[in-house]
């Protein structure tokens, strides 16, 4: 059974924790490989280089949306793509194990499925929810408000 006094709070927690992953990923692909080294990455593993801003600037955006709590669960739905692209195009043939040389699929396919459970969960605890709620819109929200 769901203790609906907790569930927001494990909501929260897994929702600020992807944040927290979205923006080390975007971090590490600004600030140490660089965006025109991951760009040139993308190109080698034959996908367009632009498609490389997409994904960076996709994993800011989802990382700030994930911590306010805004729109969370069409967020994490959205995100989705990004982990499942990493298992197919660089993850995946490097095995199972994420200490594999290269990094198997094991960490990302584990990402995916707390983005799912993300969605299925909602917002939690402490989120602003739908921007469009205040000017009156409707409100996209967990089914256990707080």
């Amino acid at each position: 059974m769901i203790d609906s006094r907790t569930a927001p709070y494990a909501a929260l927690l897994l929702r600020v924790s992807l944040a927290v992953l979205f923006f080390t990923h975007a971090g590490l692909k600004l600030f140490v490989f660089t965006p025109a080294g991951t760009a040139k990455f993308f190109a080698s593993l034959g996908m367009p280089p632009e498609l490389a801003y997409v994904i960076m600037t996709a994993e800011v955006l989802a990382a700030v949306a994930l911590l306010l709590g805004v729109w969370t669960r069409v967020v994490a739905l959205l995100a989705t793509p990004i982990l499942l692209g990493a298992i197919i195009t660089v993850h995946g043939p490097a095995g199972f194990f994420f200490t594999n040389p290269h990094g198997g699929w094991e960490y990302p396919a584990f990402w995916t499925v707390a983005l799912l459970v993300q969605a299925l969960l909602g917002d939690g605890a402490y989120a602003l929810g739908s921007p469009l709620a205040l000017f009156g819109g409707p409100k996209l929200s967990s089914a256990h408000s707080h």
